[in-house]
C-alpha cells in the first residue's frame, strides 16, 4: 500500500533535529572563544554586510568592508562568491584579527543556484517532495562549490494574494502542503551533516506572516489574530524548525503592531520558549533601521529593541555595531544579551565546520566538476517538466505532434531573458534555453515560424519599472500592429498555434505587486487574434503568480501554466508540448475570477449565512457581480490521460484519541497514456469549538498508473492531522465527526466519515 508522503518525511527529519539539537547542548570551542572576546569583538560577530559588486539584492550596499573585517567588525558576509573571492575575505578575518575568527558567507540561492530550476511556486506545484529536496541538494552542492555555506531560504510564508509579488517565493496558500515542502527543502539543503563541504545552513523566512501583507503590497503591515496566525499561517516555519533549520530571518511587517525584528513575542516567547529553536536570526535587509520609519524611535532604541527581543544577527543596516555599546553603557541592554547573540552566531560557524577550516569552502577545483554540470541541467529539466500544471485542453490540442506545422509566437517565445524567473541573481540569462530553441531540440522534424506577436507591454513607464536588473520587457521599434500582424500571417499559414504569453520575470517578486493581474492588454490582442483565425490555439502561460484569465479561459485553447522554469526552460516546455513527459502538476494557489475576490483560498469557512452555488440569493453571503468560487481551483491539474476515482473505504468508522485512520480508495488510469496523478485528501471537522473550515488538506500521493492500470491508494490521517489550535492556542481535537474527501482538488466529491470518540 501506498503512504502518505508527509508521514513519511517526519521519520526522515527527525535524525536531523536530533543531531542538531545534541550537538547545540555544549561546545567547547565557542565557550572558549567567548571567555577570550571582547565586547567589540562580540558586538562585530553580529554584523552582517555586502561589499556590492554582484546582483543588488536590497537598495544599501555595506562601505569600507575590508577595514571592518579586519577591525573585527564582521561575522558575515554576503553577496561574494567563487573560491578565490571567499577565500580572500577569510584570510582578512583569519590572518588581520586577533581571534581569527572566520566569516559566514551568505546568499539568496531560492531556486537553484547557477542551475537555476523553476521558482519555488512552480516546484510546489510538482507536489513531489523527494523531487524538491534533490533540487534542494543540488543547489547546495553548487553554492557551497563557490564557496557558499549558508542559504536565506527557504522561503515559506503562506500566500493567499496573488497581487503580492513575492507569492513566487514560496509553495502557495496551503500550510499542510507548505509544510511538506519547508521540511524537504531544509533536509536537502542541510542534510545531516552542516560540516559536510556540499550542505549549507538553511536559513528559514520570513518571520513571521509575510505574506499576508494588506492589500498585497509587499512591505505592508499586517494585522492578524493569534488563531488564525497557528492554524493557517504558522505551520510552515514550525515545521522548518522541527526539521533542524540552521538559522531564521525576521521580516519586514509587524506582529500585532510591533515589526517582526524587534518583537520579542515572535523572536523569543513564539521561536525559542514554545518552538524551541535553538539556531540564530538574522534581520532582513536593514529591517532594524527601517522600525525608524515604522515609528519605534532612533537607530539606537531599535537596535536595543532588537536585541532584546532576540535577533542576533543585523543585516546591512549596522545599528548593532554603532549603537549598542553606548546602549549598554546607558543600561539599556545588557552585556549577556550581546553574549548570547554571539554565542548562537559562533555556533553556527562551529557546526558548519569553519572553525575548524576556515577555507573548507574554498576548494578551487570544485565549481568545474560541480557547477552547471550536465546531470544537475537534466535534473533542472525534469524539475521543470514536473512544474507545469495543464489548466485546459480544449478539444485536446495538446500534445503536439512533432512533424506539426507550427506557428511560435508571443514576446516571450524566444525571450531569454526571461526564462529564469524572479530572485535568480546567482543565475545566468545567457544560458537559458528559449522556448524557440527547446521547439527545435525536440521536435527536429517540425516547420516552425516564429513572430513576436506583442510586446509584453506596450507601457514604457511599466517597463521601465520592470527592467531594473537589466532587459525584461522589450518594446518593439516595430508598431504593436505590425507585430501582431505578422503573428496572424504565421498563424494562417500554420497547423497549430503555440502562444507563449504571461509576466516578465520581474513583473513579479520582490517590490513587484500589482494591482491589476490579469495579462497585459497587448497580450490580449494578440490571444484574440489568433484564436480569431481559427486554428488550434496553445497558449503557453508564464508568470510568477496566479493571473486572472477568465476571458483565456473561456477560449477555445489549451492553457499550460509553466511559471518561470528556470535555465532548461524551453526544453522542459517543448517535452510536455510534445508529449515526452505528460504533464503532472497540480495548482498549489487558488486562481481567481478577478481581483475583487481576493483573498480567495481553498480553505475558507462557511459564514452564518452560506450562499447557494449554482444561484445569486439575497441576504446570503455572495456577491452582485460575480460568483463566489474561483476560476481554478486549489489542486487542479489536468493530464493527458484520465483517471477515474472509486471506491472510498476507512480503516474504521470510529476512533479514539491518539489513533490514526487509513483512508483507501481505486484509482484507474482510463486514458491511453501512462500517467501520474495526485491524489488529494482533505478533512472536515464537522463540529468543533472554534469555526472550522469547509476542508483542509491533510494528505496526498503521488501516483504513477500505465494507461489501463488500478491501484489501491491508501493514505493515513494521524492523530495530529485531526487536532487544531483552539482559542487557548492549545493544539486539541474534539470528539465528534469528521468528513474526509479525496479526489483529484480541492472539489473532490468522494467522501467518507467518521468519527472521533
Amino acid at each position: 500500500m501506498l503512504r502518505k508522503n508527509h508521514s513519511a518525511i517526519l521519520v526522515s527529519f527527525f535524525f536531523t533535529a536530533c543531531l542538531w539539537a545534541q550537538q547545540k547542548d555544549k561546545i567547547p570551542e565557542v565557550e572558549a572563544l567567548l571567555e577570550k572576546m571582547t565586547l567589540e569583538e562580540k558586538i562585530g560577530q553580529l554584523n552582517l554586510l555586502t561589499p556590492g559588486g554582484g546582483v543588488a539584492t536590497g537598495s544599501v550596499v555595506s562601505k569600507n568592508v575590508e577595514e571592518k573585517i579586519k577591525a573585527g567588525k564582521v561575522g558575515g558576509l554576503f553577496g561574494v562568491a567563487g573560491p578565490d573571492r571567499v577565500r580572500m575575505a577569510q584570510e582578512l578575518a583569519v590572518n588581520d584579527t586577533r581571534l581569527k575568527i572566520p566569516l559566514l558567507i551568505g546568499s539568496d540561492v531560492i531556486h537553484g543556484y547557477k542551475t537555476t530550476y523553476p521558482i519555488p511556486l512552480g516546484l510546489s506545484c510538482s507536489w513531489d517532495m523527494d523531487l524538491t529536496e534533490q533540487a534542494a541538494r543540488m543547489a547546495a552542492k553548487e553554492a557551497t562549490a563557490d564557496g557558499i555555506m549558508w542559504n536565506f531560504s527557504p522561503m515559506v510564508d503562506i500566500a493567499r494574494d496573488p497581487r503580492w509579488g513575492r507569492i513566487a517565493e514560496g509553495a502557495g496558500e496551503d500550510p499542510y502542503l507548505g509544510s511538506a515542502v519547508a521540511k524537504a527543502m531544509v533536509k536537502g539543503y542541510q542534510q545531516n551533516d552542516l560540516a559536510a563541504p556540499n550542505t549549507m545552513l538553511a536559513c528559514v523566512k520570513h518571520l513571521v506572516l509575510y505574506g499576508a501583507a494588506e492589500a498585497g503590497r509587499d512591505y505592508h503591515s499586517v494585522d492578524m489574530s493569534r488563531v488564525k496566525m497557528f492554524n493557517q499561517y504558522l505551520p510552515p516555519y514550525q515545521a522548518a524548525i522541527d526539521a533542524g533549520v540552521a538559522s531564521a530571518m525576521s521580516s519586514f511587517n509587524d506582529i500585532d503592531a510591533i515589526p517582526a525584528s524587534g518583537n520579542k513575542w515572535l523572536l523569543t516567547d513564539l521561536l525559542r520558549d514554545r518552538w524551541n529553536f535553538d539556531g540564530f536570526v538574522v534581520s532582513d535587509y536593514t529591517s532594524v533601521n527601517e522600525m525608524i520609519a515604522h515609528g519605534l524611535g532612533d537607530l539606537q532604541a531599535v537596535s536595543a529593541l532588537a536585541l532584546k527581543a532576540g535577533l542576533d544577527m543585523d543585516m546591512v543596516g549596522e545599528g548593532f555595531l554603532t549603537t549598542l555599546k553606548k546602549s549598554l553603557e546607558e543600561g539599556k541592554i545588557t552585556e549577556e544579551e550581546i553574549t548570547v547573540a554571539c554565542r548562537r552566531v559562533l555556533e553556527a560557524k562551529y557546526l558548519s565546520g569553519l572553525l575548524d577550516d576556515p577555507y573548507r569552502y574554498s576548494d578551487e577545483s570544485r565549481p568545474e566538476k560541480d557547477i552547471l554540470t550536465e546531470e544537475n541541467r537534466a535534473l533542472a529539466r525534469k524539475l521543470a517538466t514536473r512544474s507545469f500544471v495543464l489548466l485546459k485542453n480544449h478539444n485536446q490540442i495538446l500534445p503536439l505532434k512533432k512533424e506539426a506545422k507550427i506557428a511560435l509566437v508571443g514576446p516571450l517565445a524566444d525571450s531569454r531573458n526571461n526564462m529564469l524567473g524572479t530572485w535568480a541573481p546567482t543565475g545566468d540569462t545567457k544560458l537559458a534555453v528559449t522556448i524557440l530553441e527547446g521547439f527545435k531540440n525536440v521536435a527536429p522534424d517540425a516547420t516552425i515560424s516564429h513572430a513576436k506577436g506583442a510586446n509584453i507591454s506596450d507601457d514604457p513607464e511599466i517597463a521601465k519599472k520592470v527592467n531594473v536588473f537589466g532587459s525584461r520587457i522589450e518594446i518593439d521599434e516595430r508598431s504593436p500592429e505590425t507585430l501582431l500582424q505578422e503573428a496572424v500571417e504565421a498563424a494562417k499559414a500554420s497547423d497549430v498555434v503555440v502562444a507563449v504569453v504571461g509576466e516578465a520575470t520581474e513583473m513579479s517578486g520582490e517590490a513587484a505587486s500589482r494591482t491589476d493581474i490579469s495579462i497585459p492588454e497587448s497580450q490580449k490582442k494578440l490571444i484574440r487574434a489568433l484564436v480569431e483565425t481559427g486554428k488550434p490555439v496553445a497558449l503557453v502561460l508564464m508568470s510568477g503568480r496566479p493571473l486572472t484569465i477568465p476571458e483565456e479561459f473561456e477560449m477555445p485553447v489549451a492553457i499550460l501554466q509553466v511559471w518561470h522554469p528556470g535555465v532548461e526552460a524551453g526544453n522542459a516546455i517543448a517535452d510536455v508540448v510534445f508529449g515526452d513527459y505528460n504533464p503532472s502538476g497540480k495548482l498549489t494557489t487558488t486562481w481567481p475570477r478577478s481581483v475583487g475576490q481576493i483573498p480567495i483560498y481553498h480553505s475558507v469557512k462557511n459564514t452564518g449565512r452560506p450562499a447557494p452555488e449554482d444561484r445569486f440569493q439575497k441576504f446570503k453571503s455572495n456577491y452582485l457581480d460575480s460568483e463566489n468560487t474561483p476560476l481554478i481551483p486549489f489542486g487542479h491539474g489536468l493530464s493527458y490521460t484520465t483517471f477515474e476515482y472509486s471506491d472510498i473505504k476507512l480503516s474504521n468508522s470510529e476512533i479514539s484519541q491518539g489513533e490514526s485512520i487509513e483512508v483507501t480508495i481505486t484509482l484507474k488510469n482510463t486514458g491511453n497514456v501512462d500517467g501520474e496523478e495526485v491524489v488529494q485528501l482533505y478533512l472536515q471537522d464537522v463540529v468543533r469549538s472554534i469555526t472550522p473550515p469547509k476542508r483542509q488538506l491533510k494528505g496526498f500521493n503521488k501516483v504513477m498508473l500505465k494507461k489501463g492500470e488500478s491501484k489501491q491508494v491508501s493514505i493515513t490521517l494521524s492523530d495530529d492531522d485531526l487536532k487544531f489550535y483552539n482559542s487557548d492556542l492549545e493544539f486539541v481535537s474534539e470528539p465528534g465527526e469528521f468528513k474526509v474527501y479525496v479526489g483529484t482538488d480541492s472539489n473532490a466529491t468522494l467522501s467518507q466519515s467518521f468519527t472521533l470518540k
